[in-house]
C-alpha cells in the first residue's frame, strides 16, 4: 500500500528496530532515556494543567478525554523527535521471538533505558516544583497532581497490575501504528489515537507514573493544599510509590507490550517465517 506499511511489513521493520535499539552505545541509551523520560512528563504536566479544573465544566468523562488528548504530546515527542522510551521497548521482545536480539541485550537496554527515564522524569520534576506552576488558580494544580499521585498509590496490587496491562496494550499499538505511518502527520495520528484511549480509560503508565506520583510527594506537605485533598496520603512515599504503583504497573506495562503486541504479532506474522 502506497500510504502506510501493512501489518506485516511493521511486523518486520519492527524487527530491525528493535536490532538497532538493542545495539545502542551505553551513552546513547542514557541520553535518549533520559529524553523520553522528559518527554512523557511533559504530557503528564500538560495533562494535569488543562485538566484540573475541567471537570467542573465538563464533566468527569470528557475531562478525562482532553486530558489524554494532550498526554499524547509525550510519545510524539519520543518518536517523532527521538528518545528511547521503556514501555515502547518492550517491543524488541519480538526480536526476541525471531531469535534476532539476544534476551540479555533486551534485558540490558529495558534496565538501562528504564533508569534513564526516571532520571528524566525526576528532572522535569524539580524543575515544575521549582517552577511554582503548581500554585496557579488558587494552587488547584498542585492539589489536582496530589489527588492524582494518591489515588494511585492506593490501588491494589492486582489493579495496578492489570491497569499497566491495559496501558501498554494500547502504547505498543500506538507504537506500533506510528511505525506503519511514512510521514509525520500519519504518525501524529497512528500515536493520538491508542494513547488518548489508554488515558481516558485510567490505564496506568510506568513511566507516567515516575512524573505523577513524586510531583505528589514534593507537594504533600503543602499547607496550601493538604488540607485540601481528598484521599488518604499516608502511603504516598517512596516506599509506597515503587511497591503499590511502580512494581506491579511496570510488571502489567511488559505483559501489555511484550506478550500482548510483540508476541500476538510475531506470531501471526514472522512465526515460521524465513527472513
Amino acid at each position: 500500500m502506497g500510504g502506510f506499511l501493512t501489518p506485516e511489513d511493521v511486523a518486520r521493520s519492527m524487527v530491525e528496530t528493535s536490532k538497532k535499539k538493542a545495539s545502542l552505545g551505553m551513552l546513547q541509551m542514557w541520553i535518549l532515556g533520559i529524553l523520553a523520560g522528559v518527554y512523557i512528563g511533559f504530557g503528564a504536566h500538560l495533562c494535569t494543567m488543562v485538566s484540573h479544573d475541567l471537570s467542573q465544566y465538563l464533566g468527569y468523562g470528557f475531562t478525562k478525554f482532553i486530558a489524554g488528548s494532550v498526554f499524547t504530546v509525550g510519545l510524539m515527542l519520543v518518536i517523532i523527535g527521538g528518545a528511547e522510551l521503556f514501555t515502547g521497548n518492550c517491543l524488541i521482545f519480538t526480536a526476541v521471538a525471531t531469535g534476532d536480539v539476544q534476551i540479555k541485550d533486551m534485558l540490558k537496554n529495558w534496565l538501562i533505558v528504564y533508569i534513564a527515564n526516571f532520571v528524566g522524569a525526576m528532572l522535569l520534576v524539580l524543575i515544575v516544583y521549582y517552577s511554582g506552576l503548581w500554585k496557579v488558580n488558587n494552587y488547584g494544580a498542585g492539589l489536582s497532581a496530589l489527588n492524582t499521585a494518591t489515588a494511585k498509590v492506593n490501588i491494589s496490587f492486582l489493579e495496578a497490575f492489570c491497569r499497566g496491562i491495559g496501558c501498554n496494550w494500547l502504547v505498543c499499538l500506538a507504537v506500533w501504528l506510528a511505525a506503519a505511518g511514512k510521514d509525520s502527520i500519519s504518525k501524529i495520528f497512528g500515536i493520538y489515537f491508542p494513547i488518548m484511549a489508554f488515558v481516558a480509560s485510567g490505564f496506568e503508565h510506568s513511566i507516567a507514573n515516575m512524573f505523577f506520583i513524586p510531583i505528589g510527594i514534593f507537594l504533600k506537605n503543602n499547607p496550601e493544599i493538604i488540607d485540601r485533598t481528598f484521599g488518604c496520603v499516608s502511603n504516598l512515599t517512596w516506599y509506597g510509590f515503587i511497591l503499590n504503583n511502580l512494581v506491579p504497573v511496570t510488571l502489567g506495562n511488559i505483559v501489555g507490550g511484550a506478550l500482548f503486541v510483540g508476541g500476538a504479532y510475531y506470531l501471526v506474522y514472522l512465526y515460521g517465517v524465513k527472513s
